[in-house]
């Protein structure tokens, strides 16, 4: 996958050899990273970068609308799925 055509993608909680990602909230840590405080003074994720689970594993859903407002989240999220070895899906 490449940052020059942005595409909707899953990054699931398992490595390519099938081993659980650690910690246990990995995915709430990273959508953390991308969330902001709202107008009612309560942290939101990303409407982006969403925490969820796939395929029973826990797992961020990527929204390509992120590309187009921070390219170097985008591919942040990519370089983080590729350096940790998760299981990647288009969604």
């Amino acid at each position: 996958m490449t940052t020059s055509q942005a595409e909707n993608f899953i990054i699931i909680g398992v490595t390519l050899d099938g081993q659980a990602f650690r910690p246990s909230d990995w995915a709430e840590r990273i959508c953390g990273v991308m969330s902001a405080f709202g107008a009612e003074r309560r942290m939101a994720y990303s409407p982006f970068v969403q925490p969820g689970t796939h395929e029973g594993y826990k797992s961020v859903f990527v929204d390509a609308g992120l590309y187009a407002t921070e390219p170097m989240a985008y591919a942040f999220l990519i370089n983080f799925a590729k350096d940790n070895q998760l299981k990647v899906a288009p969604a």
